[in-house]
């Protein structure tokens, strides 16, 4: 939709922590999978710094190929530092490969939205916040609409908007 990939930019250049540890990691995975329980989102949820995983967890109805997609988009966003599913928006490849230039394998990496960068003021992205299960653009959602909770802001004011349908 027009005017998201800017909205994205907005949601990464707001949504920064003061501090992000395992308590801090432990409250945003409970609070999405509090959410997803409510809302019986099928969904697998996986926080991590750069160097090991803080949370997961896995809700009723996923399946095995969640957590790969996550792996994936996990990938994408500590090689790019932004967003997955800007870099779905920015790519525009249908495919979902990036391009042969790139270098990147499809084993590894994947442009499909849910990965959202971990910015902690001062030290920059540290980590990654992945939810799988959904279409690309909820599973971004899910993850924006708790960071902004965890940090106090208006999850609707940040959130894309919703897709027309047809």
């Amino acid at each position: 939709m027009a005017g998201d990939i800017e909205r994205i930019r907005k949601q990464e250049e707001e949504l920064v922590f003061d501090r992000f540890d395992e308590a801090v990691a432990f409250e945003i995975g409970s609070a999405i999978r509090d959410r997803a329980l409510k809302e019986d989102l099928p969904i697998i949820v996986d926080i991590r710094t750069f160097d090991r995983p803080l949370f997961y967890a896995a809700m009723p109805g996923s399946n095995a190929s969640n957590p790969d997609w996550a792996r994936r988009k996990i990938n994408v966003v500590r090689r790019y530092l932004k967003s997955s599913y800007r870099m779905v928006l920015e790519q525009n490849r249908p495919d979902r490969t990036f391009k042969v230039g790139e270098g990147l394998d499809i084993a590894d990496y994947v442009l499909a939205g849910g990965g959202f960068p971990v910015r902690v003021k001062g030290a920059g992205v540290i980590g990654v916040i992945a939810v799988s299960g959904l279409p690309e653009r909820q599973d971004h959602n899910v993850v924006v609409a708790a960071i902004a909770a965890y940090l106090g802001l208006h999850a609707e004011a940040l959130a894309l908007p919703a897709e027309a349908t047809a």
